[in-house]
């Protein structure tokens, strides 16, 4: 025991930084900070088509009912989003919602998926891929009656938590969450 040298914590080298200081990416270091409530909204937009779309609207897509199988592919992708994003955290969520609204006007279907957590880091990408993940799912189960579809406009809407407070997009909410934030 005579070797061991007791060095104070202004000597220590962050070491691990010096080795990967040239890596030409890295994984966020969230090591010190504090876990706070963590909350993002994210949505996105598929369109379907009439014939599709009337299809949903009464259940009877070939491969089964597209908007209970969208919301679970939604709950899987916030669930999966670290093994899917190489430098995403894992992270604990601790709730997870989606909302699916079929816009009869453009036959087009706006999923809207929510995400909340306890955590060192945001749920923004957690709520973006429960986006995708519902698109992708809704894409997937109406290609065989029409494979002319567009997914469009996935985006962030709102984010709640850690440093920066709230943050709302600025291009503007749907009507509909505007009274929530006014």
């Amino acid at each position: 025991m005579g070797n061991l040298k007791i060095i104070n914590q202004n000597e220590l080298k962050d070491w691990a930084k010096e080795i990967f200081q040239k890596n030409s990416f890295k994984m966020i270091d969230v090591s010190l900070k504090k876990e706070t409530f963590r909350r993002a909204l994210a949505s996105g937009k598929i369109y379907v088509g009439e014939k599709v779309f009337n299809l949903i609207q009464n259940k009877k897509m070939p491969k089964g009912d597209t908007l209970a199988l969208a919301e679970v592919s939604a709950v899987l992708g916030v669930k999966k989003t670290s093994e899917l994003i190489p430098l995403c955290h894992p992270l604990p969520i601790d709730h997870t919602a989606t909302k699916i609204i079929l816009n009869e006007k453009d036959h087009s279907l706006e999923v809207y998926c929510v995400v909340s957590a306890i955590a060192k880091t945001g749920v923004e990408m957690e709520a973006i891929m429960g986006v995708n993940a519902a698109l992708i799912t809704i894409y997937d189960l109406c290609k065989i009656v029409n494979p002319h579809l567009k997914i469009d406009n996935v985006k962030l809407l709102i984010k709640e938590g850690g440093k920066t407070g709230l943050w709302t997009n600025p291009d503007g909410l749907p009507d509909f969450l505007n009274d929530f934030f006014k």
